[in-house]
């Protein structure tokens, strides 16, 4: 009688040994490229950098002198400053145009288009006093506007002054009074124009102190102005 044959079972232990070596096997060479590759980026680093050296070694210049040269030219270059603003010099006050200042003269200072503001008469100097006048009647029995009436007023000033030996650039101080004329207004600019013909002008270039002051009426029937003056003058 044959005997039937035993069926050998298949050696698992040898094929699971056979599978943990093949990975093994597998992970060190998938491993070895990588180490491979990196020596190959760390050897092309190092040989270019050799390569550079060996250039500038050939040209006559080193690495060191170089990075040197920059930095002392770095260095060197003036920084540029901003341009600083140039100091404004504090204003000097200067005097009035036409000021008199002096010792032993007659001091006037603040001059304006009309007169100063101040006149300052020495110790010894010579007054007169003026009494405050008008225009005279004309012919035809009228008084004539502002400006004719202050013109006729200072020239009767004028021939009283050089009556005694004085000048008109001799006035030191005008005070007006002056009334309203014609539809209650008063006519301020016409004083003016007939004032500007006697102080300021080539033939007197003097100005008074001035004060100029309306009132309700005047004494003499007509007038629209009276004026008193006051004169000095050195010795």
């Amino acid at each position: 009688m044959t005997k039937p044959k035993k069926t050998e079972e298949p050696n698992v232990i040898d094929n699971e040994a056979e599978e943990v070596e093949t990975e093994e096997e597998t992970g060190s060479d998938s491993f070895m490229p990588q180490v491979s590759n990196f020596s190959m980026v760390l050897i092309t680093g190092f040989g270019l950098a050799l390569l550079v050296i060996i250039v500038m070694l050939a040209s006559g210049t080193s690495p060191d002198s170089e990075i040197a040269a920059q930095s002392e030219s770095t260095s060197s270059t003036p920084a540029t400053a901003a341009p600083q603003p140039a100091a404004t010099p504090a204003p000097v006050a200067a005097p009035q145009t036409g000021d008199i200042v002096g010792d032993g003269v007659i001091e006037r200072k603040g001059e304006g288009r009309h007169f100063y503001t101040t006149i300052k008469i020495p110790a010894g100097a010579e007054t007169l006093y003026l009494s405050g006048s008008g225009a005279r009647q004309q012919e035809n029995g009228t008084w004539g506007d502002m400006e004719q009436q202050t013109v006729d007023t200072f020239n009767r000033f004028k021939e009283n002054l050089e009556a005694e030996g004085w000048s008109m650039s001799d006035i030191v101080q005008v005070r007006a009074f002056a009334v309203a004329g014609e539809y209650g207004l008063l006519d301020f600019d016409g004083f003016n124009r007939g004032y500007r013909q006697f102080f300021g002008t080539e033939e007197n270039p003097m100005k008074p102190v001035r004060s100029f002051v309306q009132i309700a009426g005047l004494v003499v029937p007509g007038w629209l102005v009276e004026i008193e003056i006051r004169a000095a003058r050195m010795p």
